[in-house]
């Protein structure tokens, strides 16, 4: 064995050292807390969907930098609801 490797071995934590989240103050903080996980739900749910562009359309949308999927959805939502 190399006299350089250092130990990797982790140090044991006793599992009763945690603290009871049952008890004051942990319990109140957590029921205040609300529960927030991922994105909030959108009105309009999106769909992914691959799609092929010539090179010319999505570097159009791209000259202007952030935001441009969101430009190239609406103008294909505003097409879409022509016909």
């Amino acid at each position: 064995m190399n006299a350089n490797a250092k130990n990797t071995r982790r140090v044991w934590t006793d599992a009763d050292d945690a603290p009871d989240l049952s008890t004051e103050p942990w319990s109140s903080k957590i029921a205040e807390t609300p529960a927030r996980r991922g994105r909030p739900p959108s009105a309009r749910r999106k769909i992914l969907k691959s799609i092929r562009f010539d090179e010319d359309a999505p570097n159009y949308f791209q000259a202007h930098k952030s935001g441009w999927q969101t430009r190239i959805n609406a103008a294909l939502s505003k097409l879409a609801a022509r016909k």
